[in-house]
């Protein structure tokens, strides 16, 4: 394995409220087409994922309201901000998504995006939303494992 390079990642941003808001089932890494200056824009890191969500469209996988930010020295080459983005998978994991978006509460959210080896790439998720009670039960359980945490750390250190 010396000669094999090894993968790079440079992430650009992610969708810290997914976790919170749904329960992820599966994950799946999806690349983008892209056009023109929304490259340059992703690299500089204008882009927002929080509220974009993918659909299915025929056979094809769509990820919808991703908002890039038009390039700064663009002009007329830049896109629609919001435009629908094609995601690239392979036929087996489109029929697996297929068949789990068609369960009721299912969806498809993004997770992270990121460079890998100078491709952009989504980090996508099958994913159930949350109930109130169930948000509430997360966060009671991150007190109670913040509060054993610091307990431990006084008495290791003896405070």
């Amino acid at each position: 394995m010396a000669g094999k390079d090894k993968e790079k990642y440079q992430v650009i941003t992610v969708n810290r409220k997914a976790r919170h808001d749904y329960h992820i089932l599966e994950s799946f890494e999806a690349g983008l087409v892209l056009k023109g200056t929304e490259v340059k824009s992703l690299r500089n890191g204008q882009v927002s994922i929080k509220e974009s969500y993918a659909q299915l469209k025929g056979n094809e996988l769509y990820i919808i309201n991703m908002h890039i930010a038009p390039y700064q020295f663009g002009n007329r080459f830049n896109q629609e901000p919001k435009r629908d983005r094609k995601l690239l998978l392979n036929r087996r994991e489109l029929s697996k998504i297929r068949g789990n978006i068609e369960t009721k509460g299912v969806t498809v959210i993004p997770l992270r995006l990121y460079f890998k080896n100078g491709f952009a790439k989504l980090e996508i998720a099958l994913a159930r939303g949350k109930k109130l009670f169930d948000k509430k039960r997360d966060l009671t359980q991150k007190a109670i494992e913040r509060e054993a945490e610091r307990e431990l750390k006084n008495k290791i250190w003896g405070r």
